[in-house]
């Protein structure tokens, strides 16, 4: 199946704009299927001349016609009248068919597509860009009840607006869809002056679970809730609109019996507003859960900061124990102890910023090389350091065990390959979808008879590439002269 997309791209002349609102647009049509208890179908004009299915929405509150999603495939010869029709005199073509469709009876409708001149302007194109066609499934048919005719006026209305270009509205919210509410959770529609014309059972529910005891319909929604909201509770500052019906948005109405999920959808019939629909749903546990995550996150950020903290206080121990050591020995060994416990610091320093248990190791990298630039100037001399290439994100395990590996090869390179001299050590990473591979080299005076040396700081990285990382490791000594150590590790 294409998407929206690609289908524009290789069938239909539609315009960067116009593909803005088909994804607008879509976003929002599950909606007005549900509503409808009908199938509905996108219908581009093709570079044929004819026209294309570009989206497909199958409604979660009736049965489908159509088993397979007909998205991409060109208009067929029973549609192609009505549709182009609809097309081009912008007018509904309103159950202009009564058919079959695989045997199922069917009722058809088509409706042309109008969108607004920009995001900005609220003018709408008099010419129709597109064509949406509604397919009843009529073998489920029965005496419509009081939901069925309140869900279908409401479908009724949206599919009008869509017709007329003010559906979708660009003002709609952009945030968290996260427990957005669906036309089964609960709805309600609204009179111009906010006032309750119907409330779906569900929709009920909802609110009496918040603490409404009396009818709603015949009553002022906003006066009904105002009483609610008595006590220490955050008041969301669009909920007055959200409730009057006059603003295109989401808010959540928080009590002391819960919370819920408010969604408005202003009603306009030629320009003028009709009223609304609103859309609600019970997210209490759904908002707890949120505050239980967003409590753990606060929680694990402060143990990183906390061993971050105690890290360095151990390191500074050992920087303060590797001053007093007389030994040379002692005190070489005390401050590279120092530099890989700083080392593992500035991983957890990085995850006590942020939610991710991921970290940017370019990021992590470059704070290691500062390390290695204060102890290539406590040898007295001058190293610089090149980097090539992108690490990318790595889990918090992998960036501390890779962390420390490195700043062992970096620290090796300066004080083995570059003795008392000045030099470059160059780091470059390469990484695809399944590996990284990451180079150190230096210009020093090379491998001692081009053997690896066998000093703890190789027997770390060795362990820690092989065991933790899962990887692998090679030293070599080019014949230009230096070390260069390539290590390799699935991601």
């Amino acid at each position: 199946m294409s998407t929206l997309s690609q289908i524009i791209k290789q069938k239909s002349a539609a315009s960067h704009a116009d593909l803005e609102w088909f994804n607008v647009l879509t976003n929002e049509w599950q909606l007005v299927a549900d509503l409808v208890f009908a199938d509905l179908v996108l219908w581009l004009p093709s570079k044929d001349g004819s026209f294309v299915a570009a989206g497909h929405a199958r409604p979660s509150s009736a049965a489908t016609i159509f088993y397979r999603d007909i998205s991409g495939e060109s208009v067929r010869a029973v549609w192609a009248e009505p549709v182009a029709e609809a097309f081009n005199s912008g007018e509904i073509m309103d159950q202009v068919q009564m058919g079959s469709f695989d045997g199922i009876p069917n009722r058809f409708t088509a409706y042309p597509v109008r969108r607004r001149a920009s995001i900005v302007n609220e003018a709408v194109k008099p010419e129709p860009i597109a064509v949406i066609t509604r397919h009843t499934n009529l073998a489920d048919s029965k005496v419509p009840n009081k939901l069925q005719l309140n869900y279908l006026a409401a479908g009724n209305d949206l599919l009008r607006m869509i017709s007329e270009g003010n559906f979708p509205d660009f003002g709609n919210p952009t945030g968290p869809k996260r427990g957005s509410p669906r036309a089964n959770d609960g709805l309600l529609r609204l009179d111009p002056d906010g006032k309750v014309v119907f409330a779906s059972p569900n929709g009920l529910s909802v609110f009496s679970g918040l603490g409404v005891s009396k009818e709603l319909e015949g009553q002022m929604l906003a006066s009904m809730v105002t009483p609610l909201l008595r006590g220490n509770y955050t008041v969301d500052e669009s909920l007055p609109l959200v409730l009057s019906g006059k603003a295109p948005w989401r808010a959540d109405l928080e009590s002391k019996n819960g919370t819920i999920s408010l969604r408005s959808i202003p009603l306009k019939a030629k320009g003028e507003r009709i009223g609304a629909l609103l859309l609600c749903r019970d997210v209490s546990e759904l908002r707890h859960q949120e505050r239980e995550l967003i409590t753990k996150d606060a929680t694990i950020r402060e143990i990183h900061h906390r061993v971050k903290n105690n890290l360095q206080t151990v390191a500074s121990l050992l920087r303060m124990q590797a001053r007093r050591s007389k030994s040379e020995e002692t005190k070489e060994s005390l401050e590279q102890a120092m530099r890989r416990v700083s080392a593992i610091a500035v991983v957890h320093d990085t995850l006590a910023s942020g939610l991710n248990q991921e970290v940017n190791f370019d990021e992590v990298f470059e704070r290691v090389l500062m390390l290695v630039g204060e102890m290539a100037a406590s040898h007295g001399t001058t190293v610089n350091t090149i980097k090539d290439g992108k690490f990318g994100p790595l889990r918090s395990e992998v960036a501390t065990t890779l962390a420390v590996v490195l700043t062992e090869l970096v620290t090796n390179a300066v004080e083995h390959g570059l003795a008392e001299r000045s030099g470059v050590v160059a780091v470059s990473a390469e990484r695809s979808a399944k590996k990284l591979e990451i180079a150190v080299a230096d210009n020093g005076v090379g491998l001692a008879d081009g053997k690896i040396g066998n000093g703890l700081g190789t027997q770390i990285v060795r362990t820690l590439v092989e065991g933790e990382l899962r990887g692998s490791i090679r030293w070599y000594s080019p014949t230009d002269g230096g070390t260069r150590a390539v290590l390799s590790m699935p991601i």
